[in-house]
């Protein structure tokens, strides 16, 4: 049953785990570990999201969270406390705590070098 109330965490998390990320409705999975962006990951396993200036100012990568955790390193990570209350993160600065599926219906293939 999924999570009816992601949440952000403060509490840091061994950046060494490594989490499962899916990106809903397409369906696209991959690894995160905690130490880096869910944007990063994305990148790495060559899955496109929308963003632009990957420092969580622009907001344009901002999407919902529909399960698990997620944390920011910095303390005003540019998403308000209500909006994480109703699901919003920004996978650009957000670092996996957990599982995780992601609504983003923009997501596409990562051109190859």
């Amino acid at each position: 049953m999924p999570d009816s109330n992601p949440r952000s965490a403060a509490d840091p998390t061994p950046p060494l785990s490594a989490f499962q990320v899916r990106i809903a409705p397409d369906g696209w999975v991959f690894a995160a570990t905690s130490a880096q962006s869910v944007l990063q990951a994305a990148l790495a396993a060559g899955v496109e999201l929308e963003s632009s200036c990957r420092n969580g100012t622009c907001r344009t990568c901002l999407c919902r969270l529909v399960q698990g955790t997620v944390a920011y390193p910095m303390a005003w990570p540019g998403v308000s406390t209500e909006e994480q209350a109703e699901g919003w993160f920004l996978p650009c600065v957000a670092q996996a705590r957990s599982d995780l599926v992601v609504d983003q219906p923009m997501a596409w293939p990562a051109p190859t070098p």
